[in-house]
């Protein structure tokens, strides 16, 4: 078998930021998958269940109710490997696209303090296993290591 696209990075190489995985025509749209990578693969310790399970509700519950990109949010949702996210956008999109989208999405992340959206029994197959502490703090990390400044050695896969 073929290895698949992402599995061809090298991840050895790899570090924090923004990068466009794959694009994928269905019918005449685009989609753009890109890899939000918040930890340093193979380098730092991954991130827990918990804050990457807070950070998918609030992610997705932003980006489902943003103004220009509600309509254009088909996923947003965490890597097998707890070192990032993927969030997919119909349409063309370059990773410098949606740096300020990301800039907001985790400044909402790290200032939110209230009860986490979906978070409830009825909502959620495993609402207790979220912490918003950590949640806030791996996105104010990002802010201030990635999103804040970041160039195009954070946008761009390495070789």
């Amino acid at each position: 078998m073929e290895k698949i696209a992402s599995f061809t990075i090298n991840h050895i190489k790899l570090q924090p930021g923004i990068y466009v995985s794959r694009k994928d025509k269905v019918g005449a749209e685009t989609l753009t998958t890109f890899d939000l990578r918040m930890t340093s693969p193979n380098e730092e310790p991954v991130m827990n269940t918990a804050e990457v399970h807070t950070i998918e509700h609030l992610g997705a519950t932003f980006l489902r109710n943003h103004p220009d990109y509600k309509e254009k949010t088909v996923y947003f949702g965490p890597m097998g490997c707890r070192t990032g996210f993927y969030l997919i956008l119909a349409g063309d999109y370059e990773s410098r696209d949606i740096v300020p989208l990301m800039t907001e999405m985790y400044e909402f992340i790290r200032d939110y303090k209230d009860e986490v959206p979906g978070a409830s029994p009825m909502d959620c197959g495993n609402y207790l296993d979220m912490n918003l502490p950590m949640a806030n703090y791996l996105a104010a990390r990002y802010l201030d290591n990635v999103l804040y400044g970041i160039d195009d050695s954070r946008l761009i896969y390495p070789d």
